[in-house]
């Protein structure tokens, strides 16, 4: 790395999922040294199957991250992400998880196999599992009873009194504490909140990492709420939900959409039993988070954040924050 790289504002994005990917796309385009800390809970799909017959952490949501951060040819990035249609015992899987379960054996270490291929990648930053071991998600419902699979929870239909994670001693991987002890700037979200989220401050030393760090803290709340996971959260929720789970506030910042989604948007999410997530305003800024509210999404076939501007508010925070450091 050169004088000049080196001197790049730090940033930490902490997540999983399709959001995370959608913002790392946007903030690769700006002047920053960013590092993905990724959730290793998944055990649905391709995934899961390789997890399961391979012991390895699940590879998706490293793959989607991986791309997303990528410097390759379009073909390239289409080829990683391909998914076969058929084949006994191919049907289902992305090349990009059999790649990553391929480098694994190879490295025998899952860390080591995304940096590889990170290198391979010419990825603009790094990609680091929350842990290199898989862990399972469990949820504790309002009823008392205990779902467990990052898959089945949001399928169990009931209200999420919290998650954890077994075993709940797992070791949180090295890079990653140094990485958010070294952070200009930390960032948690978008994504499933219980899935894909929560599980990566749940690996010990995460949180407190984050707790102990003197980087600027934000949280990008989803736009949209997920049946099964945050039915009718407000953003005042979700941050409570975070509290929760670590026991104290981890945000100096709270960046939300609050742009008009069309009629029929809304009408198409609603049929799935997803709404737009409520600004409850004074309820956050009570609780002492600065909110950065604007209009983020952009809808083709699903609503999505729009990268640009997302990485615009987080870019103009972080280089505020560099300069009332000095």
């Amino acid at each position: 790395m050169d004088q000049k790289e080196s001197k790049l504002p730090k940033i930490v994005v902490i997540g999983g999922g399709t959001g995370l990917s959608v913002m790392l796309r946007g903030l690769k385009e700006r002047e920053l040294d960013i590092t993905a800390i990724v959730t290793v809970a998944d055990d649905g799909g391709s995934s899961g199957i390789l997890r399961s017959e391979l012991q390895i952490p699940p590879p998706g949501d490293i793959r989607n991250v991986l791309i997303s951060l990528a410097d390759v040819e379009p073909l390239l990035s289409q080829m990683f992400q391909y998914r076969f249609k058929a084949g006994k015992g191919l049907a289902g899987h992305s090349l990009g998880n059999l790649i990553l379960a391929a480098m694994t054996d190879i490295t025998g270490d899952f860390a080591l196999a995304v940096r590889e291929l990170s290198r391979v990648f010419a990825v603009r930053g790094r990609v680091l599992p929350a842990t290199s071991h898989a862990i399972v998600l469990k949820a504790e419902m309002a009823d008392g009873t205990i779902v467990e699979g990052e898959s089945s929870i949001p399928k169990a239909g009931g209200i999420i009194r919290r998650v954890f994670i077994e075993p709940p001693d797992v070791e949180p991987l090295a890079e990653a504490l140094v990485a958010l002890q070294e952070a200009d700037a930390i960032l948690l979200g978008p994504g499933s909140l219980y899935t894909s989220i929560l599980p990566n401050v749940l690996v010990p030393g995460i949180a407190k990492a984050i707790m102990e760090s003197n980087a600027v803290k934000i949280y990008i709340c989803n736009v949209m709420t997920q049946p099964g996971e945050t039915d009718g959260y407000s953003v005042s929720d979700h941050l409570q939900a975070v509290h929760d789970h670590v026991g104290q506030q981890l945000f100096d910042y709270v960046i939300v959409n609050n742009g008009e989604i069309p009629p029929q948007v809304q009408q198409k999410y609603a049929e799935k039993g997803a709404k737009a997530v409520h600004l409850d305003l004074e309820e956050v800024t009570n609780r002492g988070y600065q909110v950065i509210a604007d209009t983020l999404v952009l809808f083709r076939t699903y609503l999505r954040h729009d990268a640009e501007k997302l990485s615009h508010h987080i870019y103009q925070l972080v280089s505020d924050w560099m300069l009332k450091k000095r």
